[in-house]
C-alpha cells in the first residue's frame, strides 16, 4: 500500500555567511527587520513602475520578497498570498541542478509548475546577493502575465489534455548572466507568445526589481555586514515560528473537516472535491487532502507546489494575520496528500488553470477549516468568518486594435466578489478574496484606455451576498462589449457556476453562484437593446469570437453568511433593502421579515420567523429529557455550546437541546432537512449536488447548511479532542450567570 506523500517543513538550515557579524541589540534588530521589509516593498514600486501590464500596475497579481540561500521566504509584500513559497520552489530547483553555475549578478527565470511554479501564466525571476564572493540571500518576483503561448489566446485552454499543448515550460534559465541580459534567452520566450511587447516590458520590470533589491541589500549589508543582516532575517524567521506556535496552543486540539467542489474540466461537466482533513495538535497542523478527486484530464488540476501555495495563501491571512508573514509560520504545518489528485497532479497533466481552479478551491477548503477552528476558540471566536469570494472568474480579450497593434487584457474585475461574514459584523460588499490582502482592480476607463472595450456599467449586484444573521458582502456585476475593432477573441472560464463555493458558517448561507451571459447582437451605438436575447454560458465556454454588438455580462460570487438568516436583526434587513442590497423577495422568503407601508411590522415578523422555523422541521420537540441544566463552558461558533452535566459533556443548542453527549459530533441530534435554495439566492446547483440543512429540533434554528454530493452525508465538521481540553479552557471565560434553565 502506498502512503500519501507529506510535505513537511525543512530543518531550519545552518547559519552561515560572509563577513565578521556586528552585535545584534534590540534597537539594531527593528532597524534592519524594517529595512528588509522596506525593501521588499522598494521592489513592488519599481516592478509597478516599469511594467505596462494592467495586471501589475492596476490589479497587483504579483508576489515580490526576499529569501534565504535554501529558498525559506523571509519577508513578503502584501499582495497574492497564493505566491509566497513558490519562489523557494525555484530557488531549491537552481540549488539543486549541478550544471547551472550562480555568480554575482545572474538572475534566472522560470514558470514550470512541475518544479515551482503555480502554473505557466505566473512567470518568477530571481536572483542572488552576494558578500564577498558568497550567496546570503536571494530577491524574487513573480507575476502572472497575459500569454505565454499555447494552443489559445491568454494561454488557458480548455481543451488541453496534456502540459505540452498549454504554452512555453520555463523550468530555470538563466536570463541574466553577471549582470548582462542574455537575448538569445529572452527572444526565444518572446517567440512563444503572441504578446511580445508587453511579455518584454514585464521582464525587464522584473529585472529592474531584482536589481532594485540588490542594490538596497547591498548597501544594508555594507552598513551592518552581512553575517549581521543574515542572523536578522533567521531571527525574523524564528520570531514568526514562535508566535504561531504560541496561537496554535491557545486554539482547542481537534479534527475540522470542509469540503468544496469544481465543475467541469474542460471537456466534460464532471464535477470534482476537494476533501479536507484538518488535525490540529498542541502547535501543529496537519492538512490532510487525501480524500480528494483523483487529477482531471483537462486544465483544472494544480501540481503539489500549487497545493502548497493554497495552503499557504488562507493561512497566513487566517491564523497569522499578525506577524511579519515568512517561512516560519509555515515550519508549523504539515501537508499530506498522495501524488495523482486534482491537487497534486502528475506530469504530464494540463494545469494551465490551476491558480483559479484548484488551488483557489483548496484555498476555500482552508479557510473554512481553519475558521471552525477559530470559532471554537473564546479568544478568537471574534475573528472567524464564512469563505469569502470562492471563485476568480476569467476573462481575457485579445486581437488587434484599431492600429492593427496586438493587445491582451486578463481582466481583473472578478476580483471585486462579495467579502465573507464575520462573527459580529456583515462582509464587505465588492471585498475581494482573502488570498489577496490589498485587492485593486483597474479603473473603468483604465482598462477602456488599454484595450478596445466599453462598458455599460460595473456595480454591486443585489442578492448576491450569503444570507446569515450577518450577511455577506454582495458581488459586482458587469457588461461590456468591444469598442473600436469589429472583432477580438475572448477566453470565458469559470468554476462556481454551478457550486456555491463561498461557503457559509454556523447556519450563514452561501453567497449566489457566478451567472455568466452572452447577447449576440446586444447593442448598437454603445447602448443595451431592449429586446436583446441573453445565452446563459456554461461554466468553460472557452475561447470564442466576439463581434462589435456582442455583450458579455457577468456576476461573480457573494461572500458566505454568518449565522441562521432568521436572526438577523430585522432593521438591518429592512435597511438592506432601503438601500437596495437585497430584493423584497429575499427579506420575505429568506430573512422572514414583514414589510408594509409604513415599514417594519415587527409582530408579523415574529410570526412569520416561528412559522418559517417550525415548517423547517415540521414540528418542535419539547420533550424535556432531551434539554440540560448547566453552565456553558465552551462555544462552538456561538451558536452551539459544551455543556457539562452529571450525565458528562454534552454539545447544546442555544435553546439547551441536547445534540450529542460525550462527543461534539452534534449532527447525530440535529434535525436534517433537505434544503432546495429559492432563486431568490441566485444559487445554481450541478446534478450531482444537494444541500442539507441541520436545524435545532427545539427552536428549528439553522445550525449548519452543507453543500455535499447526492447520497453522502456530510462530514462532521468539527471533532475536538475533549480530553485534551484543560480546566482552564473549559471554565475559562464563560459568565457563571448564564446558565441553561431547559
Amino acid at each position: 500500500m502506498t502512503r500519501p506523500a507529506t510535505v513537511k517543513q525543512a530543518k531550519r538550515p545552518h547559519r552561515k555567511s560572509a563577513g565578521k557579524a556586528l552585535p545584534i541589540n534590540a534597537v539594531s534588530y527593528e532597524v534592519i527587520r524594517s529595512r528588509l521589509l522596506a525593501i521588499t516593498e522598494e521592489m513592488r514600486i519599481a516592478l509597478q513602475s516599469v511594467s505596462g501590464s494592467p495586471t501589475v500596475t492596476e490589479a497587483s497579481d504579483f508576489f515580490t520578497g526576499l529569501f534565504l540561500p535554501d529558498g525559506s521566504f523571509a519577508s513578503m509584500g502584501l499582495q497574492v498570498s497564493f505566491q509566497a513559497s513558490v519562489v523557494g520552489h525555484l530557488i531549491r530547483a537552481i540549488n539543486e541542478r549541478p550544471h547551472l553555475k550562480i555568480d554575482d549578478g545572474d538572475m534566472f527565470c522560470g514558470n514550470d509548475p512541475f518544479v515551482g511554479a503555480l502554473h505557466q501564466n505566473d512567470v518568477q525571476l530571481t536572483g542572488p546577493i552576494f558578500a564577498d564572493g558568497e550567496i546570503v540571500a536571494w530577491a524574487g518576483v513573480e507575476c502572472h502575465v497575459t500569454d505565454i503561448g499555447g494552443m489559445d489566446f491568454a494561454s488557458w485552454s480548455p481543451k488541453a489534455r496534456n502540459v505540452w499543448q498549454e504554452g512555453l515550460r520555463i523550468p530555470c534559465v538563466k536570463l541574466v548572466e553577471r549582470g548582462e541580459l542574455r537575448d538569445d534567452i529572452l527572444e526565444m520566450i518572446l517567440t512563444a507568445t503572441r504578446l511580445p511587447a508587453q511579455l518584454g516590458l514585464d521582464f525587464r520590470a522584473f529585472i529592474a526589481t531584482i536589481n532594485v533589491a540588490r542594490q538596497r541589500l547591498g548597501e544594508l549589508i555594507a552598513r551592518y555586514r552581512a553575517r549581521t543582516v543574515v542572523e536578522v532575517m533567521h531571527r525574523m524567521i524564528d520570531a514568526s515560528e514562535q508566535r504561531m506556535r504560541a496561537r496554535l496552543r491557545e486554539l482547542p486540539d481537534g479534527e475540522y473537516r470542509a469540503v468544496d467542489f469544481l465543475e467541469h474540466d474542460g471537456h466534460s461537466n464532471v464535477l470534482y472535491k476537494i476533501d479536507l482533513h484538518l488535525t490540529k495538535r498542541s502547535d501543529r497542523l496537519v492538512f490532510d487532502f487525501s480524500g480528494s478527486s483523483p487529477q482531471a484530464p483537462g486544465f483544472i488540476n494544480c501540481t503539489r507546489s500549487g497545493l502548497v501555495g493554497a495552503v499557504t495563501g488562507s493561512l497566513l491571512p487566517m491564523l497569522a494575520y499578525d506577524m511579519p508573514w515568512n517561512q516560519g509560520i509555515l515550519r508549523t504545518v504539515e501537508i499530506v496528500a498522495p501524488d495523482g489528485l486534482i491537487c497534486t497532479a502528475k506530469y504530464p497533466a494540463p494545469v494551465g488553470s490551476a491558480t483559479v481552479e484548484a488551488i483557489w478551491v483548496v484555498s476555500n477548503a482552508v479557510s473554512l477549516a481553519l475558521n471552525r477552528m477559530l470559532g471554537c476558540s473564546d479568544a478568537y471566536r471574534h475573528r472567524a468568518q464564512a469563505v469569502a469570494h470562492g471563485t476568480m472568474a476569467t476573462f481575457n480579450l485579445g486581437g488587434l486594435n484599431q492600429y492593427g497593434e496586438p493587445f491582451g487584457l486578463h481582466l481583473m474585475d472578478p476580483l471585486a466578489g462579495g467579502y465573507a461574514a464575520f462573527a459580529s459584523k456583515d462582509g464587505y460588499d465588492g471585498g475581494g478574496p482573502n488570498n489577496c490582502p490589498v485587492p485593486c482592480i483597474s479603473d473603468v476607463e483604465r482598462n477602456e484606455q488599454a484595450v478596445p472595450l466599453f462598458y455599460f456599467h460595473r456595480r454591486l449586484a443585489r442578492d448576491t451576498g450569503g444570507a446569515g444573521e450577518f450577511r455577506g458582502g454582495l458581488s459586482a456585476e458587469i457588461a461590456l462589449t468591444l469598442a473600436g475593432v469589429e472583432e477580438a477573441e475572448a477566453l470565458i472560464m469559470t468554476h462556481g457556476a454551478e457550486v456555491p463555493n463561498t461557503s457559509g458558517i454556523f447556519g450563514g448561507y452561501p453567497g449566489g453562484t457566478v451567472v455568466q451571459r452572452w447577447g449576440e447582437q446586444a447593442a448598437k451605438d454603445g447602448i443595451l437593446a431592449a429586446t436583446a436575447e441573453w445565452k446563459t454560458l456554461g461554466p468553460k465556454p472557452g475561447l470564442m469570437r466576439m463581434r462589435r454588438g456582442d455583450v458579455f455580462a457577468v456576476s461573480w460570487q457573494g461572500g458566505g453568511g454568518f449565522g441562521d438568516p432568521l436572526e438577523r436583526d430585522p432593521a438591518a434587513v429592512v435597511d438592506d433593502l432601503r438601500r437596495g442590497l437585497i430584493s423584497r423577495e429575499m427579506t420575505a422568503q429568506v430573512y422572514g421579515v414583514v414589510v408594509g407601508d409604513d415599514g417594519l411590522d415587527t409582530t408579523a415578523t415574529e410570526q412569520q420567523r416561528r412559522q418559517m422555523r417550525i415548517d423547517r422541521v415540521g414540528k418542535l420537540c419539547d420533550d424535556r429529557a432531551r434539554f440540560v441544566q448547566g453552565k456553558p463552558i465552551m462555544s462552538l461558533g456561538g451558536r452551539l455550546f459544551l455543556v457539562s452535566d452529571a450525565r458528562g459533556l454534552h454539545v447544546v443548542s442555544k435553546a439547551g437541546f441536547v445534540l450529542s453527549t460525550r462527543s461534539t459530533r452534534w449532527r447525530a441530534g440535529a434535525v436534517a432537512v433537505r434544503f432546495v435554495p429559492p432563486p431568490v439566492l441566485g444559487i445554481q446547483l450541478h446534478e450531482r449536488l444537494a444541500m442539507t440543512a441541520y436545524c435545532c429540533p427545539a427552536t428549528g434554528t439553522m445550525l449548519s447548511l452543507d453543500v455535499h454530493e447526492k447520497g453522502s452525508v456530510p462530514p462532521d465538521d468539527i471533532v475536538l479532542d475533549l480530553g485534551a481540553l484543560s480546566l482552564r479552557s473549559l471554565l475559562g471565560s464563560w459568565e457563571r450567570g448564564n446558565v441553561f434553565t431547559g
